[in-house]
């Protein structure tokens, strides 16, 4: 189910497109133009884009994190953290038995992909950090972030898939230029 409305009734840029709902599934949103993404297009993304937002489950609501991120290719992620004093990132990391990532690119209004990850979270072992080094050193990072990381301690996590979901939606919904149910995405 996605997020998809308000409280109050409204419409999305015509009366023939409804944004009244709270809750629907990506069948019902298929009609206004969304779209599944395949594996080869949920790895293109990730392989194309360097940040998203990491889940951590805590006793409340879940601990969000923007970080950028390696990938391998296949099914794995790669973060570099950066450590403070005490780090609730770390701790959070070191404690949870499941995570979520969220990753997502979004062109315009009517062009845009999201990508859902979930899986679990470790360090990885010193041996194995030289082997995968490459992917993380390709992560974007804020200049600040590239200055800390020289001079404060660091870890390395990675983030095993165990399953993930893409959405996008790649063109104008039918009718925007009320035209019916006729293809409007290459105007």
């Amino acid at each position: 189910m996605f997020w998809s409305g308000g409280p109050r009734a409204t419409t999305l840029f015509s009366e023939r497109i409804p944004y009244d709902a709270y809750w629907m599934t990506l069948d019902e949103l298929e009609s206004y133009g969304m779209g599944r993404m395949s594996d080869q297009e949920i790895r293109g993304l990730l392989s194309s884009t360097r940040f998203g937002v990491l889940g951590l489950p805590t006793e409340g609501a879940p601990y969000l994190l923007p970080l950028s991120f390696g990938f391998d290719g296949d099914s794995a992620l790669y973060f570099l953290y950066v450590l403070g004093g005490d780090s609730r990132k770390d701790e959070l990391t070191r404690h949870s038995d499941a995570a979520s990532f969220l990753v997502y690119s979004a062109e315009t209004a009517f062009n845009w992909r999201s990508v859902m990850l979930h899986g679990m979270v470790s360090e990885v072992p010193a041996d194995e950090s030289e082997d995968v080094f490459e992917d993380v050193m390709l992560a974007w990072r804020p200049v600040v972030f590239e200055d800390a990381v020289e001079q404060q301690p660091t870890k390395l996590y990675r983030f095993d898939v165990e399953e993930w979901t893409g959405i996008k939606h790649t063109g104008l919904p039918p009718g925007f230029y009320g035209g019916g149910d006729a293809d409007t995405t290459t105007r």
